[in-house]
């Protein structure tokens, strides 16, 4: 069915749940329509039960919203590193968490494949040039961290001699509040979101996945996708993996979601409908060799959900949360391409022509910035609100000049 209407992707926000700073009233009056959300409260691995599942669907639409996707239902830890006396039990969980998804009647589900780790920066407050804040991601303080707080074993080898040069006289110039100041803020953001961990903690995790390596990885990562693909398939659910962020290894554990030869790959490891791709534009552009636009063509038809953002690359290999239109990205041209993608979709007569996007990593700015902290890190209202503005002001043009009458 083809109509000569505009087509746009759908505006939606991330909410960690009741306990975000950001309320859903404030999602709804930015515009948004649709929510990316996740039962944070469930431990990794345990099933969801339709009864959390309706509750928050209720909760999202009686604030005027809907609940489209699932921004994610985690991969367990065992099943990444293929040990464990349990892994027939967390398949089994994570096929009936499907089922129940979909017989709420939520059809779209967001799951990365990075051991230990999820996103990870080394500077949640960085200040730009109009006093704005951002995240940052800097090799040689990641060095400092790997090589002085965690202590990992042959760490330097990881880094060219000038990085572990710069890593132990930066780390030498802080006095100990900084340390600890430094320390705990790349710790709260490993998984993603602030989980209490201490370093102990951490070392003890990473040990448990000394033995991975990407071969390894990759091989679990099919196994994953052999248990559950068909189970999406039967009930309408569409997977979506999220490339690894950043799309390079980071303290000795391997990423196998950096690339468009890696996206080829997982898409062919079951190559169904049901295993699809989150586009995150901002992930893959920390890659110089990463042509997001290009990679956004390529896998369009299997591109389930999309997270736009830019980042602003540096020469030292350092890169920071540029503004969404700006940075290394050509986001007119990833917007194109996600338009042309649903209008070649609706053309086909696909159910799923729509695809949801949401302004990922948004700036810290304006009177944030004197909110108290709590604020899950990238993910304060205004910066990203004004990211959504940017983002449906591009979308609109683009309609616009192909028929401007």
């Amino acid at each position: 069915m083809t109509t000569n209407k505009p087509h746009y992707l759908e505006e939606s926000f991330r909410w960690y749940g009741p306990k975000d700073s950001v309320s859903l009233a404030h999602i709804r009056q930015t515009g948004a329509t649709n929510v990316f959300s996740s039962l944070h409260q469930i431990p990794y691995g345990e099933l969801w039960h339709r009864e959390p599942i309706h509750e928050r669907k209720r909760m999202i639409e009686t604030a005027g919203l809907r609940w489209g996707v699932v921004e994610s239902v985690p991969v367990h830890e065992d099943i990444k590193t293929g040990r464990g006396e349990n892994l027939e039990r967390l398949f089994n969980n994570y096929r009936q968490t499907l089922r129940n998804l979909a017989a709420e009647g939520i059809h779209t589900v967001v799951y990365n494949f990075m051991p230990v780790l999820d996103w990870i920066r080394t500077d949640m407050r960085y200040v730009l040039h109009d006093g704005a804040e951002c995240l940052r991601f800097d090799p040689v303080q990641l060095a400092a961290f790997d090589i002085n707080v965690l202590e990992r074993k042959d760490a330097e080898k990881d880094y060219t001699p000038d990085q572990v040069w710069s890593a132990n006289a930066w780390w030498k110039s802080l006095d100990a509040t900084a340390r600890d100041n430094f320390v705990q803020g790349v710790i709260d953001v490993f998984p993603g979101c602030k989980w209490g961990l201490s370093v102990e903690d951490i070392r003890a995790m990473f040990a448990r996945h000394a033995h991975l390596d990407a071969p390894m990885l990759r091989a679990h990562l099919a196994r994953f996708l052999e248990e559950v693909i068909p189970t999406a398939e039967e009930v309408g659910v569409r997977m979506a993996i999220h490339p690894d962020d950043p799309p390079f290894p980071v303290l000795g554990l391997p990423r196998i979601v950096t690339s468009e030869s890696d996206i080829e790959a997982i898409l062919a490891m079951v190559n169904s409908p049901a295993n699809g791709l989150c586009y995150c534009s901002g992930s893959l552009s920390a890659l110089p060799a990463n042509d997001v636009v290009k990679i956004a063509r390529r896998f369009g038809p299997r591109i389930h959900v999309a997270h736009l953002r830019s980042t602003q690359r540096m020469s030292d290999g350092s890169f920071y949360e540029a503004d969404h239109l700006g940075g290394s990205v050509n986001m007119p041209a990833v917007m194109r391409a996600l338009l042309d993608e649903q209008d070649r979709r609706r053309a086909e007569g696909r159910p799923d022509d729509t695809i949801a996007f949401r302004p990922d990593h948004g700036h810290t700015m304006l009177d944030d910035l004197s909110k108290p902290t709590g604020i899950t890190p990238g993910y304060s209202c205004i910066g990203r609100m004004r990211g959504l503005a940017e983002l449906r002001g591009l979308m609109h043009g683009l309609r616009h000049a192909e028929n401007p009458q």
